[in-house]
């Protein structure tokens, strides 16, 4: 780590200590946008990010506070802890299995400390409109840095490492990435900060329409497919907000149509995926033909994973031999962990779902804003869902993630507690019969 890396994780370190707890996620959310994964602590195997120490900062603040998760455990909670046992299990299944277990044990300490701090700092849905606030006004320099990549095709966050000074360029056109790993990660913070505006628009009317501007910057500037249709499935998603009544009956008519397209296409119906190109150049066929493989290469990873995918493709990547690109945040679940992993996954983004449609019915008797709040985060966590079927989260993305994810469970768990409190208090208490002395006779 350089000395500039360290005096930004100190500074945003003493901030996570001693901000009022609504305020407490900011600085997590600075690590993210501000710096690369290339700033760590190595510590033997271990590599501390930013992210990572602020994750120690974060509980150490927690600890000395004595802060506690809004609503007390719910399923969703339950879930990301079964995910990480999972995970932890299966590694042990893989070749040089004590390393695998260290790796593992860090990817589950990223992800539940991420999870688990945001629904301790986030704990009403007021709590998340005022993040929103200031996370677009975070997203401003960001763009304005991609804005400078795609015209100059540098990237200023090379000096911190990890990403390249020279931006990638692919069929012409320059992919801006900012302190990402890859542009289309850039590209899919900006997507899904996109509906943040709606959430702060009758409070805020120009710094909506500057968040709006900023986030679509970072998805045009990043130039890539995936975030450009994340945008579209969250337009979609918040058109259905008028006829959500029908919500059910449309997810089972988009399931029987993919059945009939199944049984009349050449291909598998996956394979629509690589007529998908929204950029020119995009790479839709190494995404369908990477589900096929996974398919046919069942036997290889369903028990707990695999070691060795690289001849599942054609191509690989650079900084391995033994793998081929997985674009895809479900396969690479069954990468690591199977069909137990990527099911345990699966329950937690259905999870996520449920407690986002429990909370509209709890809140059905309050105005109609706050009800269209809750649909937001749905939208919201509808967009890392598609965005997770071309591309696999491994930078500080996944913060972003796990911001959705949390907020989910904090908004869910805190209505349902004042449900079940005020359903306790109309509770008529229970009185035992007085028996009355008998009147003694004459």
């Amino acid at each position: 780590m350089s000395v500039a890396g360290f005096i930004f994780t100190f500074v945003c370190g003493v901030f996570l200590l001693t901000v009022p707890r609504r305020w407490a996620i900011v600085p997590l959310l600075v690590g993210t946008v501000y710096m690369t994964v290339g700033q760590a602590i190595q510590i033997g195997p271990a590599s501390f990010t930013v992210i990572r120490l602020l994750v120690v900062v974060g509980f150490v603040r927690v600890k000395t506070r004595g802060e506690r998760v809004v609503g007390g455990f719910r399923t969703l909670d339950r879930a990301m802890i079964w995910w990480a046992v999972i995970a932890t299990i299966t590694s042990v299944f893989h070749k040089n299995p004590s390393s695998n277990l260290i790796s593992m044990l860090g990817t589950s300490y990223d992800y539940l400390g991420l999870f688990f701090l945001m629904r301790i700092f986030i704990g009403s849905m007021e709590d998340f409109v005022a993040i929103a606030k200031v996370l677009l006004v975070l997203l401003i320099p960001l763009a304005l840095e991609m804005i400078n990549e795609k015209i100059t095709g540098r990237n200023a966050f090379s000096i911190f490492g990890y990403v390249t000074e020279m931006a990638t360029v692919r069929g012409g056109k320059i992919r801006a990435q900012g302190p990402f790993a890859h542009s289309i990660f850039a590209g899919t913070v900006g997507a899904v900060c996109m509906p943040l505006a709606i959430l702060i628009w009758d409070k805020s009317r120009k710094r909506a329409l500057a968040g709006l501007a900023v986030a679509g910057i970072m998805v045009l500037t990043s130039a890539s497919s995936g975030p450009i249709l994340a945008v579209v499935a969250m337009v979609v998603a918040l058109l259905i907000w008028r006829i959500r009544s029908r919500l059910r009956m449309m997810l089972w008519s988009f399931v029987g149509m993919l059945v009939v397209l199944n049984f009349i296409m050449n291909d598998p119906v996956y394979y629509l995926l690589a007529r998908i190109d929204l950029t020119g150049k995009s790479t839709g066929w190494h995404r369908a033909a990477l589900i096929d493989a996974a398919v046919k290469h069942l036997n290889e990873w369903w028990f707990a994973g695999t070691d060795y995918t690289r001849h599942w493709m054609p191509t690989g990547v650079y900084w391995t031999q033994d793998h081929t690109d997985i674009t895809n945040h479900y396969l690479k679940m069954g990468v690591w962990g199977g069909l137990p992993l990527m099911i345990a996954f699966i329950v937690v983004m259905a999870s996520a779902f449920t407690s986002v449609g429990k909370a509209l019915d709890l809140s059905r008797n309050e105005p109609l804003k706050h009800q269209f709040h809750i649909w937001v985060l749905g939208v919201i966590f509808f967009g890392h869902a598609v965005s997770f079927i071309s591309v696999s989260y491994f930078d500080q993305t996944i913060v972003f993630f796990y911001l959705s994810l949390a907020v989910i469970g904090s908004v869910y768990s805190a209505k349902a507690a004042a449900a079940s409190r005020k359903s306790q208090s109309n509770e008529v208490p229970f009185v035992p019969p007085i028996n009355e002395p008998s009147t003694p006779h004459a």
